[in-house]
């Protein structure tokens, strides 16, 4: 069922390009320098095709909930979700909308020098200025209120959203946002669905925290569960107006 994406414009850009294109599954929200929305459509068919080729042959990726070990043989972006689905303790499927987001990205960088792709909410960031990244947390009171501020110097960066509240997304917890910030945007949403199951109420961020502490190559992370936040890592939050 088609969710409509309301948080997508809440924060104008008014120096970049934005557009939206749509194959499939695959709903993205493209801010770049002019409108690549060509380009991105083949990009996205080029991935799209290579990863449903791929579990054409090996239905078992698409299902499977346990860490994934793939084959030297196979696709970039397969062998990019197996990757991290084993540094998260998750399947492959649950970094899809990142590792797709990433991928596009850095195809079209060679057309713009400023790229922002956002799938489902899990974007993929390569920015000239700074940014700010509005974080939905559904009922939360925070929601509409804070957003990460994201620096020139930090991309390209993954920053990814989980919610046990919002969304039609697999979550086995109750969290109303994990938001994981990662240089690999698969391996930020990968870890933002592992965090995210294990956050049943506020009680549980802490736990959740330790265990990002001890996934490697993630930058931050922000836990939001009604009114309580746990805030970890190379994040700054800031107030939106």
């Amino acid at each position: 069922m088609y969710e409509p994406r309301f948080y997508r414009h809440w924060i104008k850009d008014d120096d970049l390009v934005s557009f939206e294109v749509a194959v499939k599954q695959t709903d993205l929200y493209i801010r770049s320098r002019r409108n690549l929305k060509d380009k991105t459509l083949d990009s996205v068919l080029k991935h799209r095709g290579s990863l449903e080729a791929y579990i054409g042959r090996h239905p078992i990726f698409l299902t499977t909930l346990d860490p994934y070990q793939a084959e030297a043989g196979a696709p970039a972006i397969v062998k990019e979700m197996a990757r991290v689905s084993q540094l998260t303790g998750v399947g492959p499927m649950a970094a899809v909308a990142g590792a797709i987001a990433e991928a596009v990205g850095r195809d079209l960088l060679a057309f713009s020098p400023e790229v922002i792709v956002e799938n489902g909410g899990d974007i993929f960031l390569k920015i000239s200025n700074k940014r700010l990244v509005g974080i939905y947390a559904g009922q939360s009171s925070f929601t509409k209120k804070i957003a990460l501020e994201i620096m020139p110097r930090e991309t390209p960066l993954g920053v990814c959203t989980s919610s046990g509240t919002v969304g039609h997304s697999l979550s086995l917890g109750s969290a109303d946002a994990v938001v994981v910030l990662s240089p690999s945007t698969a391996l930020a949403d990968a870890a933002a669905t592992a965090l995210g199951n294990m956050v049943k109420a506020a009680d549980d961020i802490p736990r959740a925290i330790e265990k990002a502490q001890s996934i490697e190559g993630l930058r931050g992370l922000v836990i939001i569960v009604g009114d309580k936040m746990g805030v970890w890592g190379k994040v700054k939050l800031v107030p939106l107006e």
